[in-house]
């Protein structure tokens, strides 16, 4: 059976509120306070609700359930650019995975599902934002040809962290 990548629906709300929180702890234990990823938990209802709404009325983002043999095991979202530097961009505002699936090709997969579904809507690059403590994943958009573009901003998610912009030329070459 192997990957699957399918649009979320509003069905999925509560697995894929309950995936997101499951990622998250995943990727950023170490990174991001342990008090605020297990609040994260404590939300979950809450969560799922904030979904189920996003999930009918997703305005400008597609979100995709990515699944192994029937189970959710990672969520990916892109949209057009949310950035007024980059107009003719498309982001990745989100691909996760649990990490047991981690080092399978399976993030890999999830990349060209987005890249080639925001080349079919005309973007000329994607971008994605890292946060510059997460090493795991700044080597993975390496390795699908992102570079660090030099733009940077600090975010709360329980303590101040530093996240960078990663871009992709998406223009065929000529």
């Amino acid at each position: 059976m192997g990957l699957t990548i399918r649009k979320a629906v509003p069905e999925d709300a509560y697995e894929y509120a309950a995936c997101h929180i499951a990622c998250w702890r995943d990727a950023y234990c170490g990174i991001i306070p342990d008090g605020y990823l297990d609040n994260m938990l404590l939300e979950l209802e809450q969560r799922a609700e904030r979904c189920l709404q996003t999930l009918r009325e997703p305005g400008d983002y597609e979100f995709y359930c990515v699944e192994y043999e029937g189970s959710m095991i990672g969520r990916l979202i892109f949209s057009k650019s949310r950035d007024d530097d980059k107009p003719d961009a498309g982001e990745i505002v989100a691909i996760y995975l649990r990490a047991d699936y981690w080092g399978k090709g399976y993030g890999r997969q999830m990349m060209d599902f987005a890249l080639e579904s925001l080349k079919h809507q005309g973007y000329r690059a994607a971008f994605v934002w890292v946060l510059e403590a997460n090493a795991r994943a700044r080597d993975f958009y390496k390795k699908c040809g992102f570079l660090f573009d030099g733009t940077r901003e600090e975010i709360e998610i329980g303590k101040t962290l530093i996240e960078l912009r990663y871009t992709l030329d998406l223009s065929p070459l000529t």
